[in-house]
């Protein structure tokens, strides 16, 4: 088989956008887990300060 300059080209531009593309949405699963935690954080203080009140 032979291969053009380009299609090497096309394909490893191809390879990088997918790449790309998981790293994204790694980076937003993260940000999810992480807000998540921040919530869980939050509730929890506010529960404490109800049950510091009563």
């Amino acid at each position: 088989m032979n291969f053009s300059t380009e299609d090497l080209a096309r394909a490893q531009v191809s390879t990088r956008l997918v790449e790309a593309q998981h790293c994204r949405q790694g980076r937003r699963l993260a940000q999810v887990i992480s807000t998540g935690r921040r919530a869980e954080q939050v509730a929890q203080q506010a529960r404490l300060a109800i049950a510091r009140t009563l």
